[in-house]
């Protein structure tokens, strides 16, 4: 449990300094929308890009493993989702919903634990867990929210334009455009110069602690009727979903469909175990759908990995 919560405990911090910069008037109420705006439109492309640029064939081609995180995590975004529009929901909504329940915390929580748990032969697997969750999984969101938003805007029109224009608004995207630039440097045998790199990584890197400071910011203005509103069984059951159906669904498909060895079914079951990251936040209050929802099942989520989390690890040590 040692392991987990010194892992966390930076997460945490980062959200409480956000807090009290809002409540101590230290950034205003418009500090949530343009930092997140900086994180979608900047940081995250940069490390999206970066992290593809640097994606090698040996290193990237594991099929058991890209085949047992890859359907686990999007089978649990598209029924998540299905389960949400069966409720009423609309698409843009479902979506976030499927990304709450699927979309773990990879980028920031899984290369630490992965190397204390499991050790530097995790590594590889965790890099391809890292890529289909902020390139794959997060992409597949992105279609179902843009496919939602433009189909609310004409209102259930004729499908040929809503294509289109969906089409349009994916090219416009830069959490689309830039891994798959990114992946462009590797297939055609390019590489990235030296001072690229670095501002690459500068910038790329301000991705994950920008995005838990806003997370702190949206907590710390939020109004009481926005509290009265949200669901207490709605944010479990998401969290549910990410802590254990996940986790259970990797070890499934991994132990007795794709054969995977131990180590890699070990990193596919703890990449998938981890709490939600903050890609459903920033997709969340980007497109102004639910942001409160999506706040608290981040935070009730890692709260609460700290149990499920050391729970896995101490399993696998036995």
């Amino acid at each position: 449990m040692l392991t987990t919560l010194a892992v966390v405990l930076p997460i945490f911090a980062l959200i409480l300094a956000g807090w009290l910069a809002r409540r101590t008037g230290l950034l205003g109420p418009g500090a949530t929308a343009e930092l997140n705006r900086f994180v979608v439109w900047l940081a995250l492309p940069a490390l999206l890009f970066d992290v593809m640029a640097r994606s090698v064939g040996p290193e990237i081609w594991q099929p058991g493993f890209l085949a047992t995180f890859g359907l686990s995590s999007g089978a649990l975004l598209g029924l998540t989702a299905w389960r949400a529009r069966r409720r009423g929901r609309p698409l843009a909504d479902a979506a976030i919903d499927g990304l709450n329940a699927s979309y773990p915390n990879t980028g920031y929580m899984g290369f630490p634990l992965a190397l204390a748990a499991l050790g530097p032969g995790s590594l590889g697997p965790t890099t391809v867990a890292v890529i289909l969750t902020v390139c794959v999984v997060f992409a597949g969101a992105i279609v179902l929210i843009e496919a939602g938003l433009q189909g609310e805007d004409r209102g259930g029109g004729r499908r040929g334009p809503v294509v289109r224009t969906v089409a349009l608004a994916l090219l416009r995207n830069p959490l689309l455009v830039a891994p798959f630039c990114g992946a462009l440097v590797p297939l055609l045998g390019l590489g990235v110069p030296a001072p690229v790199e670095a501002f690459l990584k500068l910038l790329g890197g301000a991705a994950s602690p920008c995005a838990l400071v806003a997370l702190g910011l949206f907590l710390a203005e939020r109004r009481g009727a926005e509290r009265g509103a949200r669901s207490r069984h709605t944010i479990m059951w998401l969290a549910g979903l990410k802590l254990v159906a996940h986790p259970l669904l990797a070890y499934g498909l991994g132990r007795f469909v794709f054969d995977l060895p131990p180590l890699a079914l070990h990193t596919a079951v703890l990449m998938a175990a981890l709490p939600t990251g903050t890609g459903p936040f920033m997709l969340a209050e980007f497109y102004r759908r639910e942001a409160a929802l999506t706040a608290d099942t981040v935070l009730v989520s890692t709260v609460l990995s700290v149990v499920t989390v050391a729970a896995y690890l101490a399993l696998v040590a036995d």
